[in-house]
């Protein structure tokens, strides 16, 4: 079977991290015995000044016939005016719609030897294994907008069908974990939130009720995340409650470099990104830390590829880096981006399907 992956490099540090995807994938098709074409395309900010357009025919052609797609970051002080007609971030919104991705994938697990790195103390992160399930093509993001001098508007608006599929996505997850789902909204003072509770009540009611399901206003999920970070399993929530919280989640990990995403939709193709931003003034100086690019990796291996032994390997090979200190200077190492990856791609296991694949 042949793999076929496009990169999207996007701007600031995201080739970087991206270049370092490339090789671990390579590395891991030449371990793993597996047949990987892979392309580059533009996006972002990049993408706009190539062809003026942040998401350009051409690149969303090509990503419609990929099976899964690895995305660095997008924006820059370049194009940082917010009343441009054309923004790199009009990119990352248009591929998320435009291949159906409406659930987005956030883990967030902390290493043992990274938990000084956070600005919580020690006893506040242990046993801090969450998944945050976003929904990501809906909401305030996607709604009707008006913009001027004397008034502005961002509408917000969700359908059942659009609630119903992510919440379905999340229960099943929760249901393979510790059995606990928590949906996040704001149903005290928004109509949306409300259509979100009497959803999720139904669909977890027949489809899940062997998950505990509870529900919480968003301002006090933002609380807990600092507070009690442990008491979450599965988090459900709508697109901009869940960009906001899974960034406020970034600092239990010791580091935004560190938590990867998967953005997912009905068919096999998703996106794989870390949940940093372009970072431009880090850019070009081997400083960006690409674990939670490589992270993303695995996660294309398990979701989009069925091949968990390979998204093992990945993870565990990260996991030993960061236990013998080989690291960016974020995570309190000395290792450039470039030596990071290596360091990633030298613990990369020999296995049994290398061995079946080769013969």
């Amino acid at each position: 079977m042949s793999i076929h992956i496009v990169l999207l490099p996007g701007d600031g540090i995201g080739p970087e991290v991206t270049a370092e995807a490339e090789l671990l994938i390579g590395s891991a098709a030449e371990k793993y015995g597996l047949d990987v074409k892979m392309e580059s395309a533009l996006i972002g900010g990049a993408a706009i000044d190539a062809t003026g357009d942040p998401l350009p025919h051409e690149t969303l052609a090509a990503c419609r016939e990929a099976d899964a797609v690895v995305l660095g970051a997008v924006g820059g002080p370049r194009w940082s005016d917010p009343n441009a007609a054309v923004r790199p971030e009009q990119g990352l919104l248009k591929i998320r719609k435009e291949l159906g991705l409406y659930a987005n994938l956030r883990p967030v697990r902390l290493h043992p030897s990274l938990l000084d790195a956070s600005p919580l103390k020690p006893e506040r992160l242990e046993g801090v294994d969450l998944m945050v399930v976003r929904e990501l093509t809906g909401g305030s993001y996607f709604g009707e907008k008006q913009e001027g001098d004397e008034f502005a508007m961002d509408l917000c608006s969700y359908s059942r069908v659009e609630v119903e599929r992510v919440v379905r996505r999340a229960g099943g997850i929760a249901r393979a974990r510790r059995g606990k789902l928590t949906m996040i909204d704001k149903a005290n003072v928004m109509a949306t939130s409300r259509l979100w509770r009497k959803v999720t009540t139904q669909v977890m009611a027949s489809e899940f009720p062997d998950v505990e399901l509870e529900f919480m206003l968003v301002d006090a999920a933002a609380m807990f995340l600092v507070s009690h970070p442990a008491r979450f399993d599965v988090i459900v929530t709508e697109n901009m409650f869940g960009d906001i919280l899974t960034d406020e989640a970034s600092v239990l990990a010791g580091s935004m470099g560190m938590l990867p995403s998967a953005s997912l939709g009905a068919g096999r193709t998703g996106l794989y990104e870390p949940i940093h931003g372009s970072a431009p003034d880090i850019a070009g100086k081997g400083l960006a830390n690409p674990f939670g690019t490589l992270a993303s990796v695995a996660m294309l291996f398990e979701y989009s590829l069925d091949m968990k032994e390979v998204a093992d390997g990945i993870e565990n090979a990260i996991r030993d880096c960061i236990s013998d200190g080989e690291c960016t200077i974020d995570l309190g190492g000395v290792l450039t981006t470039a030596q990071a990856g290596a360091a990633v791609r030298k613990r990369l296991p020999e296995t049994g399907l290398s061995r079946a694949a080769n013969g």
